[in-house]
């Protein structure tokens, strides 16, 4: 832990800085934000499972094994509407496969032996998004892991904070709670829309979920639109050929 703390204070093991700090100010605000938002999403997820009958207890421990937010809001969610413990679990599942291309996108940031177990625990979305939006190693490092120990804290205490809230706020989509995860990964990934063909890759892939969303069960649509990563490949391909 000591050489995580010394990235995140942007200094050398001797004390000096040569190329300034890994995580400025801008960033660790950031990163502090989005675990606000997180914290107030688990609010309510915890709310949602409460009233949807789960034990108080239940989204809170959920929010520690798994922290995965759609995942978890999807199993409360076919749960809630009657279905079986095991399709909700492999819809949970087939939401959580889009890790496997996080995990090959930021194999360097997750440590080794005991240490990428715990890595590989907080690999999700933002942590995935601040981690490649870094230039250097060891900033990718440092954003990751602190952003990831931050939801790992902000998620299940939001959580455990709407599940004891969850008898006062009975129509929580009322609030508008679910609005604000997604519009912070969009502010995220919105400066790396400024590459033309990285761009149009996204675009490809959100025309293609929108369009599979009506036909096909929650979550799928998300997964198949990774078919569009092709796209990105041949075009940065034909660029670095030139």
């Amino acid at each position: 832990m000591r050489s995580l703390w010394r990235t995140l204070e942007g200094r050398s093991p001797k004390g000096r800085s040569p190329e300034g700090r890994s995580l400025d100010g801008a960033l660790l605000r950031d990163i502090a934000l989005v675990c606000l938002a997180v914290g107030v999403i688990g609010l309510s997820y915890g709310a949602v499972a409460v009233t949807s009958g789960f034990a108080w207890w239940f989204p809170v421990l959920m929010g520690v094994l798994v922290l995965a937010a759609s995942s978890e809001f999807l199993f409360v969610g076919i749960i809630a509407a009657g279905g079986s413990p095991i399709a909700a679990l492999l819809a949970g599942l087939l939401v959580n496969a889009r890790h496997l291309p996080f995990g090959l996108a930021v194999p360097d940031v997750l440590g080794r032996g005991r240490r990428r177990v715990l890595g590989t625990h907080l690999m999700n979305d933002e942590t995935v998004v601040f981690a490649l939006a870094q230039d250097e190693p060891d900033s990718k490092r440092a954003a990751y892991w602190m952003c990831g120990l931050g939801i790992l804290i902000c998620w299940p205490a939001g959580a455990a904070l709407g599940a004891l809230l969850g008898s006062v706020v009975r129509d929580t989509d009322a609030l508008g709670l679910d609005a604000m995860f997604p519009a912070v990964i969009l502010a995220l990934i919105l400066p790396a829309l400024k590459d033309g063909p990285l761009r149009r890759t996204a675009l490809a892939a959100a025309a293609l979920a929108l369009t599979l969303t009506p036909f096909l069960p929650a979550g799928l649509p998300v997964l198949l639109a990774l078919a569009a990563l092709p796209l990105f490949t041949v075009r940065t391909r034909k660029k670095a050929t030139r």
